[in-house]
């Protein structure tokens, strides 16, 4: 009866050890914001103290990536650790696998409490049932968007000390319609438009309310770090920041450009990440799942995921995580299908358009029924003004007929405005991408051009999927 009892002490221990050396995990998410207008990415016009603050204090990561620039399906990554075929949701307005698990269960297992604020945007619950946390707008259609307040979001962090928490604040700034901030602190003549952006006057006013969404979205992520602060956990807490997907301006969401893909991300983790650092380390959303559930002390089911742990990026102990990144954008629900699918190796970025002889049409953008939409009047002024500025019409083209394959050189066109394919200088680069993807797409078992079509995102948002990867 001694040796039992012993033998429950011990182990009882070091369950307790165990909890007590588990961080808490705060993560904050913008909605819709393009990583490389933010300054720490170069950005030359928002500002964003509090996030410049963080990154002092924490990691950057200078080459983060989602797989899909669609506000559905990279959230279904994030919290799976899955790419969109392996848990389902690959399309936007659609479902994951019902059977598929995601942070909630993973952390759940090792002693979390699990919740989200703010907007979700996952289906079904059954694989996504994380906590609901008030006090965040749920949803980014707003005008304007709702007051938040943190009573909720400190009630979570402070209800139970002895048990580790992680918590998903999904802000909705700044995805459209850009109507919070204060617009007048980015005059509209004073601004510096990327060069993937057509100069027009509808153009310049609507990056000035996004640019004040952005400093908007900053001033709460500073609250939530100062509730974090009050609530005495800041020292035990890993928090993640990420910018999401690419802005709602042409060339970014909905794309498989870079501007898309790219995501901006901070972690910040006392006594465990250094700070004032960056690192060229190519990291997933997939990846993120597997590193909290080693940073909590968990086994990684590393045998059904597709992310990978970089935990020892955030050590230190590490440079390098990933040797290629991917993408795949199913354009069906959001225009008609256009496949596209794409991989990088961090400096040059490769394209396949599945069906470039069709035209490039993405209907919130681009306009209802053709007269525009409140969120986006200005591509109407783009197509106006493309018969009398060569520049404007290539950017017009560049969006809508694009080629079967496209090489970028990302490290030094970052806005891809130059396609090396065809060019003989490039040939080995270009032969060694085509190659990665075509691997990537058989080991996801992606059907391509089939899986973009309407009878497909139909049958994915009734749970009815019709492909799934080998492993699945």
């Amino acid at each position: 009866m001694t040796r039992y009892f012993l033998f429950f002490s011990l182990c009882l221990t070091t369950v307790l050890v165990q909890a007590s050396d588990q961080p808490n995990v705060l993560i904050v998410m913008a909605d819709d914001c393009t990583y490389n207008d933010l300054p720490m990415y170069g950005g030359k016009n928002a500002r964003t103290p509090n996030l410049e603050q963080l990154a002092n204090d924490g990691l950057l990561f200078r080459k983060a990536y989602l797989t899909s620039a669609m506000c559905q399906p990279c959230r279904a990554e994030l919290y799976t650790g899955l790419f969109p075929m392996g848990n389902g949701c690959a399309w936007n307005h659609s479902a994951s696998f019902s059977e598929t698990q995601s942070l909630p269960h993973y952390l759940g297992d090792l002693g979390y409490r699990v919740g989200i604020a703010g907007k979700v945007h996952v289906l079904p619950k059954k694989a996504f049932p994380f906590e609901s946390v008030p006090g965040f707008d749920p949803s980014c259609v707003r005008k304007p968007t709702r007051e938040h307040d943190l009573e909720g979001v400190s009630e979570f962090m402070n209800r139970d000390r002895s048990q580790p928490f992680c918590l998903v604040v999904a802000l909705v700034e700044p995805h459209v319609p850009w109507v919070m901030g204060d617009a007048s602190a980015y005059p509209p003549g004073e601004l510096k438009l990327p060069p993937n952006l057509a100069e027009t006057k509808l153009t310049r006013e609507a990056y000035s309310r996004y640019l004040a969404e952005i400093t908007y979205m900053d001033s709460q992520v500073g609250e939530l770090l100062a509730s974090l602060e009050s609530s005495g956990q800041s020292g035990e807490t890993l928090v993640v920041f990420s910018s999401e997907q690419g802005s709602q301006f042409p060339g970014n969401k909905w794309t498989n450009w870079d501007t898309g893909l790219h995501t901006g991300l901070i972690v910040r983790w006392p006594g465990v990440v250094k700070s004032g650092v960056s690192t060229d380390a190519m990291v997933h959303y997939a990846d993120v799942v597997p590193t909290l559930i080693e940073a909590a002390g968990g086994e990684v089911p590393s045998d059904h995921l597709d992310g990978r742990s970089f935990l020892e990026v955030l050590r230190g102990e590490a440079s390098s995580h990933r040797d290629f990144v991917y993408g795949a954008h199913n354009n069906v629900p959001e225009g008609p299908p256009y496949p596209v699918r794409t991989v990088s190796n961090g400096d040059f970025r490769y394209l396949r358009n599945l069906t470039s002889d069709q035209l490039y049409i993405e209907k919130h953008l681009m306009g209802i029924r053709g007269e525009g939409t409140l969120n986006n009047p200005y591509w109407q002024t783009w197509v106006w003004d493309a018969s009398n500025s060569d520049s404007t019409y290539q950017l017009v083209r560049r969006y809508m007929q694009r080629p079967a394959e496209a090489l970028y050189h990302t490290s030094v066109d970052p806005f891809e405005m130059k396609n090396l394919a065809g060019d003989p200088d490039y040939d080995q680069i270009l032969e060694e991408m085509r190659a990665e993807l075509d691997r990537w797409m058989i080991s996801q078992g992606d059907p391509g051009i089939d899986q973009d079509t309407r009878e497909t995102h139909q049958a994915a948002k009734r749970g009815n999927h019709r492909y799934r990867p080998p492993n699945q």
